[in-house]
């Protein structure tokens, strides 16, 4: 069964940095676009950022851009969140997503709804 499983979260104070991983299982994720996606308490699920197929084309949030950094290691079947600088505002629970219809693509999807497989989250929290 296809499966994606995060995990790196925690507890850290403003201006840390966390490593989150997404490790997929039951199928080889590397031909798609990743994403990840956070949801903090009482907002919507919100796009974070993505990669495509061969980590050549990332794109991100405004809200992160220039803090986090995602990369990929297809032969691990494994994608990176690497999270700098955080703030309380990042306080979420982060999941990681494959677009498993746009295999080999320079397309990096950032509405939910293209994604079809989805990690159960990992939580960050940022204290200030």
């Amino acid at each position: 069964q296809e499966q994606l499983a995060e995990s790196g979260g925690g507890l850290v104070q403003a201006g840390g940095s966390l490593r989150l991983s997404c490790a997929a299982s039951g199928r080889t994720f590397s031909n798609d676009p990743m994403g990840w996606f956070r949801q903090g308490p009482g907002k919507e699920r919100a796009f974070v950022g993505g990669i495509n197929w061969n980590g050549g084309n990332t794109f991100y949030a405004g809200s992160v851009k220039g803090r986090f950094t995602i990369s990929r290691d297809n032969a691990k079947n494994t994608v990176y969140l690497q999270m700098n600088n955080l703030k309380p505002e990042d306080t979420a629970l982060y999941s990681c997503a494959a677009a498993g219809q746009y295999p080999h693509s320079w397309y990096v999807p950032v509405d939910s709804n293209d994604y079809n497989y989805w990690g159960q989250g990992t939580q960050v929290t940022v204290s200030s």
